[in-house]
């Protein structure tokens, strides 16, 4: 029997990525609803309580509505956005960060996708932390530079025509970015 998917958020950039990825693979059986009832709440809470399997490509207050629509406790979601990446009852999706994490991502029902930046800082700082070569609680800085496609469709479309007026922008140097929490 075929494990059923349902990508919500499938047509921005990460869910088009993953749509592809999945598709025609043995096994598994994509759920979609029409593109002009992606919005509708009662179409997204059918698909979303009939998968096997949710992947939320969403931005975080739509990912949190996503949930909420879920009324059954069999549907495994697994959210990309930052939304639930330390939300209680959800497991941090990345096996490789402490011990039993593996086994922990393998039995839950829900599954926070780690972040990009969060995902090197921790694999090279949580060891040493847990090893005691460093200190828990002290205040750790990421100087880190990426690619535009975490930018989403508006800076994805910007720098690949040519438009974009700087190949470098600063942000969240106050310590507020989404991703400091779960570093």
């Amino acid at each position: 029997m075929a494990v059923s998917v349902f990508i919500d958020g499938g047509h921005g950039t990460t869910g088009l990525e993953i749509h592809e990825r999945l598709s025609g693979r043995a096994g598994l059986d994509l759920i979609q609803i029409p593109q002009e009832q992606r919005r509708d709440v009662e179409a997204r809470r059918h698909a979303l309580n009939d998968a096997d399997i949710v992947i939320l490509c969403l931005p975080d207050d739509a990912a949190r509505d996503a949930v909420a629509l879920i009324d059954n406790d069999r549907t495994r979601v697994i959210d990309a956005s930052s939304a639930h990446r330390t939300a209680p009852g959800w497991v941090y999706g990345f096996p490789e960060y402490k011990a039993g994490q593996y086994d922990a991502v393998l039995e839950a029902k829900r599954i926070s996708n780690p972040g990009c930046y969060s995902t090197g800082f921790i694999g090279l700082v949580a060891p040493l932390i847990a090893a005691g070569l460093l200190k828990r609680d002290i205040a750790y800085f990421c100087n880190a530079v990426s690619g535009y496609s975490g930018g989403g469709k508006a800076m994805i479309a910007e720098f690949e025509s040519g438009e974009a007026q700087t190949a470098w922008r600063t942000y969240a140097l106050a310590m507020a970015h989404k991703h400091v929490p779960e570093m």
